[in-house]
């Protein structure tokens, strides 16, 4: 499916994207944040359809989260989330949907890399994600 987004719209998906990764692991950093970033990478990096594309094309200077605490990043992330639901759904729900699910697989593969129960930092910040998800 090929929708229209304009270069604004493929920078706040990118960034609300990465920003899980970047989210969970931080809220995973009392196990090992940089396996819990890895395997969410992977996850991510499996995305298909329009958000996928938007996704691949990515590059590192279009991901900055500045701030120095998971405070500041979730303060750019969460919001852009929520945006990106919008302006998918307006441009086709189907993508809106697989940017939901594209988020879920994210969240699920951070939390599986933790092995075991997510800790209760993570499971609040899968709260919060899924919370700007269905904002």
């Amino acid at each position: 499916m090929n929708i229209n987004l304009t270069p604004q719209d493929e920078t706040t998906i990118r960034t609300a994207a990465y920003g899980v990764v970047t989210l969970m692991s931080a809220a995973g950093i009392a196990g090992s944040a940089h396996r819990i970033g890895t395997d969410a990478s992977l996850a991510l990096a499996a995305a298909t359809g329009a958000v996928g594309h938007v996704i691949a094309g990515a590059k590192a200077k279009d991901l900055k989260f500045p701030g120095k605490s998971t405070a500041a990043v979730a303060d750019q992330v969460l919001p852009a989330i929520s945006e990106s639901v919008r302006l998918l759904a307006a441009a086709d729900a189907a993508e809106a949907e697989n940017f939901r699910s594209v988020v879920r697989v994210v969240i699920a593969a951070a939390e599986r890399a933790n092995k075991g129960e997510p800790s209760p930092v993570m499971a609040e910040m899968s709260r919060k994600i899924n919370e700007a998800l269905n904002a």
